[in-house]
């Protein structure tokens, strides 16, 4: 409820009664919208607690209140869910683009609830991207205080060594902001008429903006592909460009248990969601994938093989034993005919 002074239970200013969270969070948890988006359609008069139309998004909300959107009733958070998927290149990582570019979030299955990204992917990044509708969860995995550590494939075009990139476990200034430790490793390094190409295996756990590909470019080289692998304890693994796949309720208890609000850890063993083709049904193979309820592709048919047709008087040979042998023919054990005058 609204805070009320003259309540002798009410919390006092800056204290937060058990239970109780600000509007805009209780919504954004329940897949509403951003916590901006809240504030804006709480200035728009369109959220009402117990009844009461809102005028400002500084107000608490406690167990066994009423909020409603349009005159509808917003149902409590559902349990966190994380999902792993392959952002291909092209796509912005954001809800909305001013520019009208296509976005992570616009090539989803619509089945999904409403997601937001656990750090960024530029526009010409591709790998692993995370997403949950547990805001909390997202913030916490995003802190350098989490200490997850993110792998890159870089593609660049320049020279280095070995020991200049060795320099960068001590940390870096690029333009007056500071770079924690980086491990890059040199695992390829290739001539070329247009000079040398080099491709690099890069870990850091501090994820700032375009970290990657400033840092290397205060080396004198050019990235041209970045590719992430993993993020802390989830890989990339065999997932294609444009699909996604949710993560495991009981991987989510063992590794981000510390992370997630005790009464939004997820239960059961298996996730709701399987793995799907997101973007217009294509794999990266450009096969088209049909997707079927969930998400998760249904079991496929192979087609059957015509029978073969044989001529007339030809036999048909056996099918082989297991084993792969076939069985000889008995060996006739008749004497021969005694032989004549």
């Amino acid at each position: 409820m609204i805070h009320d002074p003259q309540r002798s239970d009410a919390a006092t200013p800056g204290q937060v009664q058990p239970g109780a969270e600000r509007v805009a969070k209780a919504l954004a948890r329940a897949g509403v919208a951003s916590r901006r988006d809240v504030e804006r359609l709480i200035e728009a008069g369109r959220v009402a607690l117990n009844g009461k139309v809102l005028t400002t998004p500084a107000v608490k909300v406690e167990p066994g209140d009423i909020l409603t959107v349009d005159g509808a009733v917003v149902n409590d958070a559902e349990p966190a869910r994380l999902f792993r998927f392959h952002k291909p290149v092209g796509l912005v990582t954001t809800h909305k683009d001013p520019q009208g570019r296509p976005t992570v979030f616009d090539a989803l299955p619509k089945v999904l609830p409403r997601l937001i990204s656990v750090g960024r992917l530029d526009l010409n990044s591709e790998g692993l991207l995370l997403l949950t509708n547990d805001g909390g969860l997202a913030r916490a995995l995003e802190t350098p205080n989490a200490t997850l550590v993110r792998r890159y494939r870089v593609r660049a075009r320049g020279r280095t060594t070995q020991e200049r990139l060795d320099r960068l476990m001590d940390g870096v200034i690029v333009e007056d902001v500071r770079y924690g430790p980086i491990e890059a490793t040199l695992d390829k390094a290739k001539e070329g008429p247009q000079g040398a190409n080099l491709w690099l295996t890069v870990a850091l756990s501090e994820g700032k903006n375009r970290e990657v590909r400033r840092v290397l470019e205060s080396l004198g080289l050019t990235v041209n592909r970045l590719i992430r692998l993993a993020y802390g304890p989830l890989a990339l693994g065999a997932l294609l460009p444009g699909e996604i796949e949710e993560v495991g309720p009981r991987v989510l208890r063992e590794q981000f248990a510390d992370h997630i609000a005790p009464a939004n850890l997820p239960r059961g063993e298996r996730p709701l969601f399987g793995k799907a083709a997101t973007i217009s049904g294509q794999s990266a193979t450009g096969r088209r994938r049909e997707v079927g309820a969930g998400g998760a592709s249904p079991a496929r048919t192979a087609p059957a093989k015509p029978k073969k047709i044989y001529k007339s008087g030809w036999a048909k040979a056996k099918p082989p034993k297991p084993g792969g042998l076939r069985t000889p023919k008995p060996v006739s054990r008749r004497k021969p005919p005694p032989a004549r005058g």
